[in-house]
């Protein structure tokens, strides 16, 4: 697991290698992830979008950024926590993602990010 803390918001990711299949005579390599966003600060805030860098030993990174998480933009009020669930795919059997959340502080209407530690995606078999 790793975790970092920014503006009194705490980001905790565990990963998982989930297997592989075939795709047009292609590997794939499906890994999960489940990230825990608790608010340690004093204040209310609300997550309203995301932004990812996965990178493929393979490939390029890509980039990938949106509203939200898995669909909601949650709100948190000093304390509570909100956790989620997903996945990516990668052409090699490890790679690694990273990146930030926009925040929005309720207290002070100000936007703020909130850094995603960077985290390995690694299959068993692919370790040394």
């Amino acid at each position: 697991m790793v975790q970092k803390v920014t503006s009194g918001i705490k980001i905790s990711v565990e990963t998982n290698f989930e297997g592989t299949f075939y795709k047009n005579y292609k590997i794939h390599f499906a890994f999960g992830y489940r990230v825990t966003i608790e608010n340690q600060s004093k204040d209310s805030v609300q997550l309203t979008s995301r932004f990812w860098n996965i990178k493929d030993a393979l490939k390029d990174t890509e980039i990938v950024q949106g509203e939200g998480v898995i669909g909601k933009k949650p709100i948190l009020k000093p304390g509570e926590t909100h956790t989620y669930s997903s996945g990516c795919l990668l052409s090699a059997p490890f790679g690694s993602m990273s990146g930030h959340y926009d925040m929005i502080n309720f207290s002070t209407s100000k936007k703020f990010k909130v850094a995603i530690p960077a985290f390995k995606l690694s299959a068993p078999f692919a370790l040394n």
